[in-house]
């Protein structure tokens, strides 16, 4: 009797149930087949209201999608996602996916109208009298829940998303609701194409272009048959049928996929045996994002992100950016030429080889005349691995910006004399000549000497109203050899890097000129984006540490007869529709003066032929004029050359980048060389020179432009010395 009471139950919660779904289902059809206004009055006629009532708007926006960066070139440097998706339209997806979901989805997809009222009413007399779980979402309705959870996705709602299996009737109406409207609104194929483009295929792979290169290495458009099957049916279930942990289930999934082409005739027999015969045969190609997984050149890469994360441009805060970048579909076109590139990593990597000591090189170069970052490279991995030297610390640029935000740089390095030529460019801008005599041989300035500064109190300890002023003491001023102690023509002792000559020379000068010499010229403090303060005597010889990519830039702004342009890294951004966002433009301004821009070169070109990088001997092409200037701060542990031609600038940097310079750079073994002392011209040079070798001549340059000889005084020649070594090089 319980056995029979039990049976009975149940036929009449299936007749129920049944009766129910024919109800939901007449709806249905009466809802988009006659007009309310006509079943007035009637049961039928609430029950459509009630339906009517129902939402339709459903914003199809782009789902997310992947941001590329590349090189100005075009090559890839890396992707940023949230969602791995690249967008394609139909015609570039393979027949056979298109096929293969809709004969396993939805088979009836181009002859219903968003609800498919058989496949509701099977499934659910299925499911209600058989106890079956069988679905009966149309490929219109899949399409309307992707869109409404990636919506709440978007908009940080993540806890809102409702699965198919949370779904109540309230839900499922409303999700029919907005299928019906979508048909009637969009075409069968830029459904699918939109479905295609959204769908869940992975969690490394959203939408079919990202599921055939994560899964096969192959576009959509040369999916395989059996590629095509194998991916159609992971949409069911990413998980059950994933291919790489459950080979087994995909295969039989996509064995399926097969049969229920072949029954509609999407294939033939011959092909539905071939493509049962094969394997899963995957060719996996990880898709990992961010800078960390660049092809190229991560550092740049980070600095780039870190200028959009910090651009109001692409959006009023910080977590709209990240969702412009991470989920926006941009296309980053940026600075970078990736021949420059390879060869700058080429060669920071020889230069340093084997570091136990973990010594940072970096080498990055700029072109002059539009500020242009052309390559930037350091000899460390950005994330830990097994024997190499890691940081996420950029050696090339400022810590942070000049409105406070980060950039994740080093902070920069003390340039030591590097900084020399802009007092000796101040020193031409007095009107005073190129081959004037200074007294070198003084070697104390003591507290209370007059220097010169008409500006006023400013920046340093000193009067406000008087045009001479006493800065601080300088004692003891030293140079690596005696014989420089006395008179010589100011080139000379530029060129040769003498500290008294720049001491002797900045003593005639006002500091105040000097530093907006400095200034019109981009240097500034790599910790905290602060003027240098040239009123601090040894900031005259590099005392405050400046990252190289500034130090490149002022180099250029010498080669570009004095114009400065301000350093960029971003040519040009494009959203998923290739409308144009704000990148960066050239942004340039005569700095300066023509003619001591011109006496600048003309002296540091001597620096290469008998001056203190007379040893680093470039092999540059053939007749292109090359300039430059070695230096090395008092410890050693910061090395230098900056040097360019009218085509190229490049900053090439050795020492310690990690603890402030702090160690001292003597008695080390670079590469299996030992070295008691590390001085500009020793490592910085070879590795400046090296890469000059083999990327200068892309960037073609023409002789510098002579001075004019009224800045030229004829003077004795001076008389020769020995080789020396100088200790502020």
């Amino acid at each position: 009797m319980k056995k029979f009471l039990s049976k009975t139950a149940g036929a009449l919660a299936g007749m129920l149930g049944f009766l129910l779904v024919s109800g939901i289902c007449g709806v249905l059809v009466a809802s988009f087949l006659v007009p309310a206004a006509a079943l007035a009055g009637t049961t039928v006629s609430r029950s459509i209201s009630y339906f009517n009532s129902l939402p339709t708007e459903l914003a199809v926006d782009p789902p997310a999608q992947t941001t590329r960066m590349v090189t100005s070139d075009g090559k890839p440097i890396a992707i940023f996602y949230t969602e791995n998706r690249v967008r394609v339209p139909l015609r570039q997806m393979s027949p056979f996916i298109k096929d293969a979901v809709i004969a396993i989805e939805d088979s009836r997809f181009y002859e219903h109208s968003g609800v498919d009222t058989q496949g509701v009413l099977r499934a659910l007399t299925s499911n209600l009298t058989r106890g079956e779980r069988q679905g009966a979402s149309t490929l219109t309705q899949q399409y309307v829940t992707n869109v409404v959870n990636e919506s709440k996705i978007s908009a940080g709602r993540e806890e809102q998303v409702i699965l198919s299996g949370q779904k109540n009737i309230g839900d499922k109406l409303r999700e029919m609701r907005l299928a019906m409207a979508l048909e009637q609104r969009y075409t069968k194929d830029q459904i699918l194409e939109g479905y295609l483009n959204i769908v869940f295929f992975n969690r490394s792979a959203y939408g079919i272009e990202a599921a055939a290169r994560h899964f096969y290495s192959v576009p959509a458009s040369k999916l395989t048959l059996p590629q095509a099957a194998l991916l159609a049916g992971l949409v069911n279930s990413p998980s059950f049928y994933d291919p790489v942990t459950n080979p087994e289930n995909s295969l039989a999934r996509r064995n399926q996929v097969l049969q229920a082409m072949l029954e509609q005739g999407k294939i033939t027999r011959k092909q539905y045996v071939a493509a049962k015969a094969t394997g899963v045969a995957l060719k996996l190609r990880p898709s990992n994002q961010g800078c960390a997984a660049a092809t190229m050149a991560p550092y740049f890469c980070d600095y780039v992100s870190h200028l959009i994360l910090n651009n109001p441009a692409f959006g009023p805060d910080t977590e709209a950016r990240e969702q412009k970048l991470y989920r926006g579909g941009l296309t980053i076109t940026t600075t970078l030429d990736s021949r420059l590139q390879a060869a700058a990593q080429a060669q920071v990597d020889a230069t340093a080889g084997d570091n136990p000591g973990r010594w940072g090189a970096s080498v990055i170069s700029v072109q002059p005349g539009t500020g242009k970052i052309l390559s930037m490279a350091q000899n460390t991995v950005f994330l830990p691995q097994k024997g190499k030297f890691d940081t996420q610390l950029n050696f090339n640029v400022d810590s942070q910006d000049p409105n406070g935000n980060d950039l994740n740089g080093a902070g920069g390095f003390q340039p030591g004399s590097t900084m020399k030529p802009f007092t000796f460019a101040q020193w031409l801008n007095e009107g005073k000549k190129i081959t004037q005599v200074v007294d070198a041989s003084k070697r104390e300035y003591p507290l209370g000497f007059k220097w010169r500064s008409s500006c006023g109190k400013v920046l340093g300890a000193y009067s406000t109203k008087q045009r001479k002023a006493g800065l601080e003491a300088a004692d003891d001023l030293q140079n690596a050899s005696a014989g420089y102690y006395r008179k010589m023509p100011v080139n000379y002792g530029l060129y040769n890097s003498i500290n008294t000559a720049t001491f002797a020379s900045a003593a005639q000068l006002d500091f105040c000129g000097i530093q907006k010499m400095v200034d019109a010229v981009g240097i500034h403090s790599g910790l905290d984006g602060s003027r240098v303060n040239m009123h601090q005597l040894g900031n005259i010889l590099g005392g405050t540490a400046v990252a190289p990519l500034q130090m490149a830039n002022a180099f250029a702004t010498f080669a570009a007869d004095g114009q400065y342009c301000a350093p960029m890294a971003i040519l040009r951004v494009a959203d998923l529709a290739g409308k144009p966002l704000p990148g960066q433009k050239p942004s340039c301004k005569d700095a300066v003066d023509r003619e001591v821009a011109r006496g600048v070169n003309a002296v540091l070109q001597d620096v290469l032929k008998v001056g203190s990088g007379i040893y680093i001997k470039p092999k540059i092409k053939s007749g292109m004029p090359i300039a430059a200037k070695t230096g090395t701060n008092n410890s050693n542990g910061a090395s230098w050359v900056v040097g360019y031609t009218t085509g190229l600038a490049t900053a090439s940097f050795f020492g310690d980048a990690l603890e402030g310079q702090k160690r001292p750079g003597r008695n080390l073994t670079i590469n299996g060389k030992f070295y008691d002392r590390v001085d500009g011209y020793m490592i910085a040079g070879p590795q400046w020179s090296q890469y000059m070798n083999k990327v200068a001549g892309l960037y073609p340059a023409e002789a510098f432009p002579k001075p004019a000889a009224s800045m030229i005084k004829k003077v004795p020649a001076p008389r020769p010395s020995v080789r020396h070594r100088n200790k502020a090089r």
